[in-house]
């Protein structure tokens, strides 16, 4: 008796144990009974709160859906302006789970995999779409703001001409959410943005070879002027230094001159006063200047007019 009370009391709490299950902060809880969702008297999906519940043991389940804002980083790819030119495109999405039990039927049972995957596939279709309508300037400028705006608001409200096989039709969706819309799928995009825009390789290597070209081309023009400029100084620093030559040399030329003419009229003044006297004077210069040597040897006649001063008187 004892034994069958234990196990009685075994599998009791056993049932107990699979009857209550927890939904921790920050998630959402999907009660499926049977293969199918749970609804309530209204026939919408029962979401369970943060806390801890009860449930039929053995035929319901429970899905844990996280209601937190998560970050899908999308792998950076190339997009077609108006212009027709490339870009390369970083970026990633900010999103939560707006409609748990909408996204839980869309997704096939919660998938994340699945809704990034849609959700990946919807934001390239749109954002290549936003960018095809704008230059690269709007695109790298004061549009980028404005064109993640509509990319995020064209995400969440869908647009008409896009259709997905993967979106699965829901019991009510009566109402007005484009099929194509992420609201569709339960999904909200709180935000989007963009990390980094590129040029293609090929595109950045030739747009640098002409920058380092022109560069170069600028460079060799200012080194010629340089050198002309060089030139120009140079030729004007000679042609000081002539004239400055030139001007001392006539300067040089024209006190000589005058010196000279200057010596000329004391000689002859002198001369003037007494030319005796004078010419005793030069004669003895001249004596001076000929027997300075003593290897010095001279033929003169003894009535030569230069001994005259020699000659007794």
């Amino acid at each position: 008796m004892g034994k069958v009370l234990l196990g009685t009391g075994l599998i009791v709490l056993m049932i107990l144990f699979n009857a209550c299950f927890i939904v921790s902060e920050g998630g959402r809880g999907i009660v499926v009974r049977f293969g199918k969702v749970l609804r309530d008297q209204k026939n919408i999906p029962v979401v369970v709160e943060p806390g801890l519940h009860m449930k039929w043991p053995l035929v319901s389940t429970v899905k844990i859906l996280d209601a937190r804002i998560q970050t899908l980083d999308n792998q950076a790819d190339r997009f077609v302006t108006k212009e027709k030119k490339d870009l390369i495109v970083d970026s990633y999405i900010k999103w939560r789970i707006s409609d748990f039990s909408r996204y839980y039927l869309a997704t096939g049972g919660g998938e994340i995999s699945r809704a990034e995957l849609l959700l990946k596939r919807k934001f390239s279709d749109r954002l290549r779409s936003e960018i095809g309508r704008l230059n690269v300037k709007d695109i790298v400028t004061d549009s980028r703001g404005r064109l993640t705006t509509d990319v995020r608001d064209a995400l969440n409200k869908g647009s008409a001409g896009t259709e997905y096989d993967e979106l699965e039709q829901l019991p009510d969706s009566a109402d007005s959410l484009h099929n194509n819309s992420m609201a569709a799928l339960g999904i909200e995009v709180v935000d989007v943005r963009i990390k980094q825009i590129n040029l293609p390789t090929e595109v950045s290597e030739a747009i640098f070879n002409r920058m380092r070209a022109e560069r170069e081309s600028v460079a060799r023009s200012q080194r010629s002027q340089g050198k002309e400029e060089a030139e120009k100084l140079r030729a004007q620093a000679d042609y000081g230094v002539t004239k400055t030559l030139s001007e001392a040399q006539k300067q040089a030329l024209i006190i000589r001159g005058e010196a000279d003419a200057e010596a000329a009229n004391i000689f002859a003044s002198t001369y003037s006063q007494d030319p005796e006297f004078f010419a005793f004077l030069r004669s003895l210069s001249a004596y001076e200047k000929s027997f300075a040597s003593s290897n010095s040897l001279l033929f003169i006649d003894n009535n030569s007019e230069f001994l005259r001063f020699m000659q007794s008187p």
